[in-house]
């Protein structure tokens, strides 16, 4: 089982002036511990499951992930994730093409179907309802598929988009993987089997986590793709880990492992977050040694 870092939270010790500094220590200490992915949030205001209010400081994802490809070498820079509504899908797959160009083809595009309503109506983007915004999912997920194949730079005709070309130049160096988030058990687990790379669940509990990975096998079933090729990963947050109780969390991942959880992904939530990661690495062989 490999580990993955998420930062969803920007207010550093030292203030706004300190942000940078400490985001280029936060590269360099994930990949200095092992770590295989380092992820940022797609939002505009703070989010209430942090704890903090909407005011908290809040740092637009690619932009930020732009600075972390000249602070990092090796690990795999994403969203998690990018809202569907945020970008038009022509855009996204030109600025995660960027991405991958400018890190050395380390970019994944992590997406699903955004749900912050307050954010969209305060910055004014258009919030539909839930089954649009998944139907614009299933079109942004072909869009960026027909971006990234570089035999096909014809139009694209959906019910939402409309591109007279789907040109994308330099293409990217790597294909972005394609990690979709929420396990949503009627759509969003459907658009992992036929679109998906990659899921990303909250390990809620090995329980929660195992049923949410039989819903998967069967859509991968009716769509006739082979589950073995989808790469599992799960957001650790029952309870949260720390370095306090790092050994316990090791043991608790045994159980996802099992499963076969590929990664899980653990988030520092304090103002020092480079040091966060020094002191959770010890966990980066242990969690290895699971499978």
């Amino acid at each position: 089982m490999e580990l993955g870092f998420h930062l969803p939270i920007f207010d550093i010790d030292g203030g706004a002036t300190a942000i940078a500094g400490e985001l280029a220590r936060v590269g360099a200490a994930a990949e200095e511990s092992g770590a295989t992915w380092l992820s940022f949030m797609d939002h505009y205001f703070q989010i209430e499951p942090t704890g903090l209010p909407a005011e908290s400081n809040m740092l637009e994802g690619y932009t930020t992930l732009g600075y972390l490809a000249a602070h990092t070498s090796s690990i795999e820079l994403g969203l998690l994730v990018t809202g569907v509504t945020y970008r038009h899908p022509g855009l996204l797959a030109k600025i995660v093409t960027t991405l991958d160009v400018l890190s050395g083809g380390r970019a994944a595009l992590g997406i699903g179907a955004a749900w912050f309503e307050r954010e969209h109506h305060g910055l004014g983007v258009p919030f539909p309802p839930i089954s649009e915004r998944f139907e614009r999912l299933e079109e942004t997920l072909r869009i960026c598929q027909q971006m990234w194949d570089q035999e096909n730079n014809g139009p694209f005709e959906g019910e939402y988009y409309q591109l007279a070309e789907t040109l994308c130049s330099p293409q990217p160096i790597h294909r972005p993987k394609v990690l979709i988030g929420g396990g949503g058990e009627r759509k969003t687990l459907r658009l992992v089997a036929r679109y998906g790379d990659a899921c990303n669940l909250f390990g809620s509990s090995p329980e929660d986590v195992e049923h949410k990975l039989e819903v998967l096998r069967r859509h991968c079933d009716d769509v006739g793709r082979d589950y073995d090729e989808i790469r599992k990963t799960i957001v650790a947050n029952n309870p949260r880990p720390n370095p306090d109780n790092r050994d316990e969390f090791v043991r608790q991942m045994a159980d996802y492992a099992k499963l076969g959880v590929h990664a899980v992904i653990v988030t520092p939530t304090t103002g020092s977050p480079a040091a966060w990661i020094d002191a959770m690495a010890p966990t980066v062989p242990q969690l290895a040694e699971l499978g």
